[in-house]
C-alpha cells in the first residue's frame, strides 16, 4: 500500500529568508512560516485564543533563488511540501531532532488591497 506525506500551508513569512549555496553552487532557502487557527468563543462565554504554529520550511535550487529576490518577513505564502524530520549532535552531544517542511511549490500570494476609509 501506497503512503502520502503531503503538507499545504498558508502563512506569513516570519523572518527574512536565509539562503546559502552548498556544494556545486545549488541554492538552498531556509525560513519561518506562521500559520494562525483564529480563536472563538464557546457558547459558555469561554475565549478560546488564537493558536499560532511556526514551521520550518526549506528550498532548493531555482525555488531557493527565487525565494532569495522576492520573499521577505511579513509576506504571504502559499506552500505545498513533504514533512522532514533530521537530527543532529548540538555542541554539548546531544541529539536534537528538526522537523521541517521541504517545500514542492511555494507561491507568493498577493497583497491584501486596504479598506476604503469610510466616509
Amino acid at each position: 500500500m501506497a503512503s502520502v506525506n503531503k503538507v499545504i500551508l498558508l502563512g506569513n513569512v516570519g523572518k527574512e529568508p536565509e539562503v546559502r549555496y552548498v556544494e556545486a553552487g545549488v541554492a538552498v532557502a531556509q525560513f519561518s512560516l506562521a500559520t494562525t487557527e483564529r480563536g472563538y468563543k464557546l457558547q459558555n462565554g469561554t475565549e478560546v485564543p488564537d493558536r499560532t504554529e511556526w514551521h520550518n520550511v526549506v528550498a532548493w535550487r531555482k525555488q531557493a533563488e527565487i525565494i532569495e529576490k522576492y520573499v521577505h518577513k511579513g509576506d504571504m505564502l502559499y506552500v505545498e511540501g513533504k514533512i522532514h524530520t533530521r537530527s543532529y549532535d548540538d555542541k554539548q552531544g546531544v541529539k536534537r531532532y528538526v522537523t521541517e517542511i521541504w517545500a514542492d511549490q511555494i507561491e507568493l500570494m498577493p497583497r491584501q488591497a486596504a479598506a476604503p476609509a469610510a466616509q
